[in-house]
Parts: C-alpha cells; sequence; structure tokens
C-alpha cells in the first residue's frame, strides 16, 4: 500500500521505516529539515535498538522517502498523524497544536476514500472533534484512531510484531472501509493472528492513556511500599517475589526503586488527569496525582540516599552518576529520573560525573553544567559514591572488586535495586538499595 507519515520523530521515524520493511511504499513528512535530512540520509536521529537496521534496509529497497513538503503525500491512501503531543505549558493538559496542525495542513491533499489514522495519544475526545473537521472539509476522507503502544527500546519489534491491535474507526460503511483499510497495512500481524479489538474513537482513546496509567500506578505502588519498608525494616524486593507469585498481580514491573520516566508515561498521566477533570469525573483518576507525587519523591530519595552516605555534606564530594537515559536501550532524557538526580547533587555542590552508554550527549544538550565521561572508569575513579540509576547491563555487569579498587570510598547507592547486594558488599561495599534493609 502507499502510505504516508506525518511527523517523523520517535514514534514516527520507527512507524514509517517498519511500515516499509513490511512492504508499503512510505513517504515520511515533518517540519524538521534537519530530521528529514538525517533520515533522508539513512542516519536514525535517535538511538533504538534495531532502527538503524531497518532504516537502512527500506531505503535502499526505494520503499521509504521522507520530506518537507505535504503535497507529496500524493497517492498515498493512508496517512498516519505521529506527531507528539507534550505537555502544556505551566499546565497538566495535552498540548495538541502540532496534532491540529497536521491534519489542517494535511487536508488541501485528501481524496475521497482515503483514511487518517491518528497514531498520537491525544485526550478522549480528540478524534471526534478532528473527524469532524474532515467531514466538514468535503474531501470525502474519513478518520480512524490506532493507539500505538510502542516500548522505548524495542519499538521495532512492537511495530512490526505487535501484541494487539486496536482499531477505534466510526460506525456503518465508513468504519468497514477503515477496518478493511487498516487490515491490509497491518497484514502480516493479522495473519500472525495478533489480537485485534476494533472499536469506537473514544475507547480506543482511552485505552492507551489506561494502559499507561495501570502501569504507572503498579511501578509507584511498588515503590509505595518500598517507602513502608525502609521505615519497618522489610525488603521491597521479597515482597514484589512474593506477592508477585499470584496470577492476578503479576511480578512485571514491581521492580522499587528511582521510579519511571520518559516522554510518555509522566506527561500522559498527567493529561489524563486533567482530561478527567474537565468531563466533571477528575475524581475517578484523583488517585493518578498521588501515583506521580510517588513517582517524584522517588528521586528525592536517592538523593536523599547519596547526601546521607557522604556525611550529610556532599559539597566538594565527586558523586559517580551511572546512567542518564530514563531506561536502558534508549538515548531519551526526557523527565529522565536518572539525569533528574544527577542535576541535583549538582546542585548541592557535589562534583558529579555522568556517563551513559547513549545519552551523554542529549544529557550534555540539556544540562552542559554537568561533567560527563564516556567510559565507566574515568566515571568511577576517586569517587566517594557511586549512584546507578539507569540499569544498564554494562553497569549491571561491574565487577565490584575491580570498581572498589578505584573509587576513593567504596559507597554504592542502588537507584534501581538492580545489583547483587550480596557481592557488592562481599567485596567492601556499603552498599544503599530502596526499599531494602
Amino acid at each position: 500500500m502507499k502510505l504516508s507519515v506525518i511527523g517523523c520523530g520517535y514514534l514516527g521515524a520507527v512507524h514509517a521505516s517498519a511500515m516499509a520493511e513490511l512492504g508499503h511504499d512510505v513517504i515520511g513528512i515533518d517540519v524538521d529539515a534537519a530530521k528529514i535530512g538525517r533520515l533522508a540520509e539513512g542516519q536514525a536521529p535517535f538511538f533504538e535498538p534495531g532502527l538503524s537496521e531497518v532504516l537502512t534496509s527500506a531505503m535502499k529497497s526505494g520503499r521509504l522517502r521522507f520530506s518537507t513538503d505535504m503535497a507529496d503525500v500524493a497517492g498515498a491512501q493512508v496517512h498516519f498523524i505521529a506527531v507528539g503531543t507534550p505537555q502544556k505549558p505551566g499546565s497538566h493538559a495535552a498540548d495538541l497544536r502540532f496534532v491540529d496542525a497536521a491534519i489542517t495542513a494535511l487536508l488541501p491533499h485528501l481524496s475521497v476514500g482515503d483514511l487518517v489514522v491518528g497514531k498520537s495519544t491525544v485526550p478522549v475526545g480528540t478524534a471526534a472533534r478532528l473527524a469532524e473537521v474532515i467531514a466538514a472539509s468535503g474531501t470525502g476522507a474519513s478518520l480512524a484512531w490506532n493507539p500505538e503502544f510502542l516500548r522505548e527500546g524495542f519499538a521495532v519489534k512492537d511495530t512490526i510484531s505487535p501484541d494487539r491491535l486496536v482499531y477505534g474507526v466510526p460506525s456503518g460503511e465508513a468504519g468497514k472501509h477503515a477496518q478493511a483499510l487498516l487490515n491490509q497495512v497491518y497484514a502480516t500481524a493479522i495473519a500472525a493472528e495478533t489480537p485485534l479489538v476494533v472499536t469506537d474513537y473514544a475507547t480506543a482513546e482511552l485505552v492507551k492513556v489506561s494502559a499507561n496509567a495501570f502501569l504507572a500506578t503498579k511501578i509507584s505502588f511498588i515503590n509505595a511500599m518500598a517507602e513502608i519498608a525502609e521505615v519497618s525494616g522489610a525488603d521491597v524486593t521479597q515482597l514484589a517475589d512474593a506477592i508477585g507469585f499470584d496470577s492476578r498481580i503479576g511480578r512485571r514491573f514491581l521492580n522499587a526503586g528511582v521510579g519511571f520516566g520518559g516522554g510518555c508515561l509522566p506527561k500522559d498521566i498527567r493529561a489524563f488527569t486533567a482530561r478527567a477533570e474537565e468531563l466533571g469525573r477528575g475524581e475517578s483518576v484523583a488517585f493518578l496525582k498521588e501515583v506521580d507525587a510517588i513517582n517524584l519523591r522517588r528521586r528525592q530519595r536517592v538523593v536523599d540516599l547519596t547526601v546521607s552516605a557522604l556525611g550529610a555534606r556532599a559539597y566538594g564530594r565527586k558523586v559517580a552518576v551511572l546512567g542518564l537515559s530514563f531506561k536502558p536501550h534508549s538515548d531519551d532524557v526526557r523527565d529522565s529520573p536518572a539525569l533528574d538526580v544527577a542535576v541535583q547533587l549538582h546542585g548541592l555542590g557535589a562534583e558529579v560525573v555522568a556517563t551513559d552508554p547513549q545519552a551523554i550527549d542529549n544529557s550534555r544538550a540539556r544540562h552542559p553544567q554537568l561533567t560527563y565521561a564516556v567510559g565507566i572508569e574515568e566515571t568511577l575513579r576517586g569517587a566517594d559514591a557511586v549512584v546507578l540509576v539507569t540499569e544498564w547491563p554494562e553497569f549491571r555487569a561491574i565487577d565490584p572488586a575491580w570498581a572498589a579498587s578505584i573509587v576513593r570510598t567504596p559507597t554504592v547507592i542502588d537507584g534501581r535495586n538492580t545489583l547483587d547486594a550480596t557481592a557488592w558488599r562481599a567485596a567492601g561495599w556499603t552498599y544503599h538499595g530502596l526499599g531494602r534493609p
């Protein structure tokens, strides 16, 4: 099929490349000329495992092109909207300017039978409003909402082999037409019997934000238990193991630590809360405000643990920070707990030296006041305390005996509860976990 993808950021670049890899003819559109220039040269503008490979493959096949000119969508029958929906400045609500601008720019190039497909995460009610805009344009095009469920670090796999597909479509013949076109787009996944939910606009919009809200709640729940464990002497890791055996609960994402971050969960739960309040049902998701508060407290807890381990004096002490991205296998530092911890410690006067396998450039662009090191040894050498805040495999694999020989003081704050506490203590380290004795 001939497809267009409007917006070539994280979501759009991955979607466009994966769709071309699956055999579709794809044109990616973005207003950022520098980004489009890099993509047109086969260069991924951010780190995502597997993206460079599918981007290169798709470009060589001739099935993938990029442009800043919306007129180049001509001939495409399905148009994906994959622009960002950031948090509004001074508000928790989602900023829909980019979605609205994309629709406005696309309208003159739509034809009868075309399908506009929203993939951006938006407040419930947005799709219905945009469907009216498209209907009023007289183009004969229609709208569907097809939320994305990408995990950074696994985004290419999640696009090519999704764990489910959700279509929000209009009623009647327009809905049947939309479903038929989307089934062609996702023919490979459909043939693999991927679970498919065909529903209305509002449900499709809510599926995405409610999934993120549930995940955020689960993470903050175990972090709340870590807070109780710290004052009662319990071990939150063993607690998570025990309750995780209950199939109704499950062990995944019950890992206490410095909390979640990134470009989705924090802003999405805030936008969900704001939208619920607009709908007069703010009390239904009021608990998400506490979920957010617990998450932010965990960052402060790591800072407090570090300062305490330094004898309540951070000024002039070298602190080695392992990790800057919000999660491993990503260079994304948006709302990153790791980068936040590093910045807070620097603000307290500590000599912070931070490293990350992929996120140094993005971190330096946001916080040039920090000192960055490419290698682990340079980061650790002479440190008065070591803080692990992103659980990259390279950091988990550090030999604690070797590390003890190059730091000034063998003290480690494990902000992800990912290190073998017994092994580190046996190597002479004073080990501090979150919610662990």
